[in-house]
C-alpha cells in the first residue's frame, strides 16, 4: 500500500485509459482544478490538449512522448502487479472527492475491475463517469435529490440489505447479493433516501444525475471506514 502522492482540498478529476468522448473529457477538465491520470489515461489528456498534473501506475501504457512532455516529478511508477492502475491512482490520491472518466467503456474485465476498486474503498467517495451513466459506492445513508422517473439501479458487490423512500420497488427487507438479487433498473418516484447496512453495495444513475450523485455524496453523513 503506498502513501498519498497527489493532496488536495477539492475535487480531483483521476482519467483512465479507457478513451471516450473527448467532448466528455474537455467539460470535466474545465471544471477541475487538479488532473491525475491513470498510466495511459494521460494520452487521452493530451491528446486534447492538456497535460495531468499527475500520472500514476505501472506506466506499461503510456506512450514514451506523453512521458517525455512531462515534468519528472509528475510522473510516479508503481511497479507491483497485484492492482490495477485504478486502485493504484485512488489509493495515491487524498481529495474529498474523486471524478473518474475512462474506466467505464472499453474492456468488461477492465470495466468490471473498476467496480471492484470501488467497493476496495468504502471509505472514498468516487463518482465514475461514462458516456451514458455515474456509478458510485453507497454511503451508510445518501439522499438523492433525483426527480421522478429517474432510473436508479442498486448493483451489490457482497451481500446487503437496506431500506429505501422514494424507490418505486423498496428495497426494504430484502437481501441484495451478486449471485441472487439485484437492483437493477429500478425508478425514483421523487426525491430519494437509501440506508445500507453495509459497505458493498453500488448505485447507477443517467449521466444527467451527475451533479446530483456528487452533491449527495458531499452531504452524506460519513463514509465506510477503510477495510
Amino acid at each position: 500500500m503506498n502513501r498519498a502522492i497527489v493532496f488536495s482540498q477539492e475535487p480531483v478529476l483521476l482519467v483512465g485509459g479507457a478513451h471516450g468522448d473527448n467532448k466528455q473529457l474537455r467539460q470535466l477538465l474545465d471544471e477541475a482544478q487538479i488532473v491525475v491520470a491513470a498510466d495511459s489515461g494521460a494520452d487521452w489528456v493530451r491528446a486534447v490538449g492538456r497535460l495531468p498534473d499527475a500520472v500514476i501506475g505501472d506506466l506499461d501504457s503510456v506512450s514514451d512522448a506523453t512521458l517525455a512532455a512531462m515534468p519528472d516529478a509528475a510522473v510516479h511508477r508503481i511497479e507491483e502487479q497485484n492492482s490495477t492502475d485504478f486502485d493504484k491512482a485512488v489509493r495515491s490520491i487524498s481529495a474529498p472527492l474523486i471524478i473518474g472518466i475512462g474506466f467505464l467503456g472499453g474492456q468488461v474485465d477492465h470495466l468490471m475491475a473498476a467496480m471492484t476498486v470501488l467497493t476496495r474503498y468504502p471509505d472514498r467517495a468516487i463518482v465514475l463517469v461514462g458516456e451514458n451513466d455515474v456509478v458510485a459506492h453507497l454511503p451508510p445513508q445518501i439522499a438523492l435529490d433525483v426527480v421522478a422517473g429517474t432510473r436508479v439501479s442498486l448493483y451489490p458487490l457482497r451481500q446487503v440489505s437496506g431500506t429505501s423512500i422514494g424507490l418505486h420497488w423498496p428495497i426494504d427487507g430484502l437481501e441484495l447479493s451478486p449471485a441472487e438479487r439485484v437492483g437493477t433498473s429500478n425508478r425514483a418516484n421523487g426525491k430519494v433516501s437509501l440506508t445500507v447496512d453495509g459497505p458493498g453495495l453500488l448505485i447507477i444513475l443517467p449521466l444527467s444525475e451527475r451533479t446530483a450523485l456528487e452533491q449527495a455524496l458531499a452531504q452524506a453523513d460519513g463514509l465506510w471506514p477503510a477495510l
